[in-house]
């Protein structure tokens, strides 16, 4: 009973696997999550959240320990004496320990505004992962519908050998009873071995794609695994959403953001600062002793003269900002562009298609007269052979087709940036 399970069991995970399949939107989910790039966005915030941290801490007041131990050369001496007065010279070795202690109080903004510019650079660059991460739509695509051609391909050479399969029975009987000569069976056998090298290749071409689909999308593929033609919608698009145009909008922020830090970097700066000490000689130059002492007060920083340095700082960001103005113009005409392209090669396919239908009927109604003469003896097989050869390429020409006309949708879609 025991085996009986096990041996069921094995035969549900066969079957499982036998079916396994994958679609185009699978691909394109997995290849963003799991593309070693995408792990850079969570990266970038992680480091620009720090980098905000330790501006904010510039508000923090802040202490330091000093200590110096000096000898000079010389010091001070008074060249005179006062009657009853005994003025000492300072020691020429000297030393001095102090805790400073600094408060900024204003500082114009800067600080906020430097925030400001991080989250805005945070921006930008995760939103340019996001861009690299959909160009690989476009690789995705390639690799897809390569797979899904030759596991078409693959079909339909297994459909024209049961059929070829089916007319070396019939002449083996034929040849049997000897009303069929032996070099029409040999001449069957042989394109039958030929269809088996095509398949063949087929499988180990499809195996090639699917390893790298594999690679592209970090997810194990099996040989055995189905890619489903998608089923794709076509609707003209005049405008795109593609992530570019959210890129652009968002380094043009960024610039802007960096004029504002260019602004308050000239505004003045106030502090307050204390010193506690202790030290030969103390603030007290003419007591030669060890003292405690302290300090403290308000220091003013500001610079009213920069030779022209912001208005300059200014004209390079308003000129950076035009240079992607251009580069939005240039991304938007070539977009507009390939959406043409795409267009006009959707129409050529669906054409071809509708042609390709009528060619296939005509070969089928000439392949069945063709099987009705061999199964007659009126033809040879080479002659048989030339006629279902001229069908399944017939075939293969639609096949090739349709998922052409799948393709160029879907490079429509990622063009457009439509995937409702």
């Amino acid at each position: 009973m025991k085996t009986h399970f096990l041996i069921f069991f094995g035969m549900l995970q066969l079957i499982a696997t036998a079916q396994q399949k994958l679609t185009l939107e699978e691909c394109y989910v997995a290849v963003e999550k799991e593309y070693p790039l995408s792990k850079q966005s969570a990266l970038l915030e992680e480091k620009t959240n720090s980098e905000i941290k330790v501006l904010e801490k510039e508000k923090l007041p802040k202490l330091a320990l000093n200590a110096q131990a000096t000898y000079q050369s010389d010091v001070i001496e008074f060249p005179f004496q006062l009657p009853n007065v005994n003025i000492e010279s300072p020691n020429k070795d000297q030393y001095r320990a102090t805790i400073d202690a600094n408060q900024l109080i204003y500082n114009g903004g800067i600080i906020s505004a430097n925030t400001k510019l991080k989250s805005a650079s945070l921006a930008t660059k995760q939103q340019s992962i996001a861009v690299q991460l959909y160009t690989l739509k476009n690789r995705i695509n390639q690799n897809y519908f390569g797979v899904l051609l030759l596991q078409e391909q693959a079909q339909l050479l297994q459909s024209k050998k049961k059929q070829l399969q089916a007319r070396l029975d019939e002449i083996k009987i034929g040849v049997k009873y000897g009303a069929v000569l032996p070099a029409s069976e040999q001449v069957l056998q042989a394109e039958l071995l030929k269809l088996e090298q095509q398949q063949s290749q087929i499988n180990n071409d499809k195996k090639k794609a699917l390893n790298n689909l594999s690679l592209l999308i970090s997810k194990e593929i099996s040989d055995s695994t189905m890619l489903e033609n998608p089923t794709l919608s076509f609707d003209l698009k005049n405008t795109s959403e593609r992530p570019e145009l959210m890129l652009f909008e968002l380094q043009e922020n960024q610039l802007e953001t960096s004029k504002e830090v260019i602004s308050k970097s000239n505004f003045p700066k106030i502090s307050g600062f204390a010193q506690l000490g202790y030290g030969n000689p103390g603030l007290n130059m003419l007591d030669n002793s060890f003292q405690e002492f302290y300090m403290a007060g308000l220091k003013l920083n500001w610079t009213l003269f920069d030779w022209g340095t912001v208005h300059e700082k200014k004209r390079i960001v308003d000129i950076s900002k035009d240079l992607i103005s251009t580069e939005k113009e240039a991304f938007l005409l070539n977009t507009q562009i390939q959406l043409k392209d795409a267009e006009s090669d959707i129409e050529k396919y669906v054409e071809m298609l509708q042609k390709d239908g009528e060619i296939i009927t005509l070969r089928e109604d000439i392949l069945k007269t063709t099987t009705s003469q061999l199964q007659h003896g009126a033809i040879t097989s080479s002659e048989y052979i030339i006629e279902l050869n001229n069908l399944y390429e017939a075939k293969i020409d639609q096949q090739l087709h349709n998922i052409q006309l799948a393709f160029t949708k879907a490079n429509y879609k990622v063009i457009a940036a439509d995937f409702n």
